[in-house]
């Protein structure tokens, strides 16, 4: 597993041997910082328990989820993943902060985020890439870490190749180019961890359908 320094790392570092770039930044805020915006993020965003379409079947998560887009001319976006329709809420004013941010250090433009809150370690996410057709093409979809720090992983499609490191509060992580197209991510289940993880995962929709 690789084992990256905590602090702001001076140049990203791509973490994917081949076919992607997975860019790690680093810690881009103090930890001070970064436990404001978790316990703002706790406790003021409308969380939801997620929900996906299995076997015809609409099931729920432990891990809970909000989605957040800009809007046109008022009406929220709609976003479909898991076999299920999401439609957006409004950008809260310290999620637009962080969204600004992320674009600084990336050098890229977001117009939604799909924000996931895990309870505890025992609360993941399978193997999956990121391939929706509502997203941008080849479009980078930055993460943003928040309170426990956990591992998170990629597995190449064809030579199984798998590649991890630990997602520390406050680090940015990029993924874009063909990425999705050959790699798969998850976060692993672990039962070490009893704290909360939140994650921000800014994206761009295009031609995005409207409610």
């Amino acid at each position: 597993m690789m084992d990256l320094f905590s602090s702001l790392l001076d140049e990203p570092i791509n973490i994917l041997p081949k076919d992607g770039e997975v860019n790690y930044y680093g810690e881009i805020m103090p930890d001070s910082d970064s436990n404001y915006y978790f316990e703002r993020l706790f406790n003021t965003i409308a969380w939801r328990h997620d929900q996906a379409l299995v076997f015809g079947k609409i099931i729920e998560t432990k891990r809970k989820v909000a989605w957040c887009a800009d809007t046109i001319d008022g009406k929220p976006f709609a976003y479909r993943y898991s076999g299920v329709t999401k439609y957006s809420i409004p950008f809260t004013p310290e999620l637009l902060t962080l969204k600004k941010l992320v674009e600084q250090y990336s050098n890229e433009t977001y117009n939604s985020c799909l924000l996931n809150l895990y309870h505890s370690g025992e609360e993941g996410m399978a193997w999956h890439s990121d391939g929706e057709a509502d997203l941008k093409e080849q479009g980078a979809i930055a993460s943003l870490s928040f309170g426990a720090e956990r591992k998170f992983a990629f597995k190449h499609k064809l030579s199984k190749e798998v590649i991890s490191l630990q997602l520390k509060p406050g680090s940015l992580l990029v993924m874009k180019g063909t990425t999705q197209q050959h790699w798969l991510h998850r976060l692993p289940p672990t039962k070490k961890i009893s704290a909360p993880r939140i994650n921000l995962t800014f994206r761009t929709i295009e031609k995005p359908e409207l409610k």
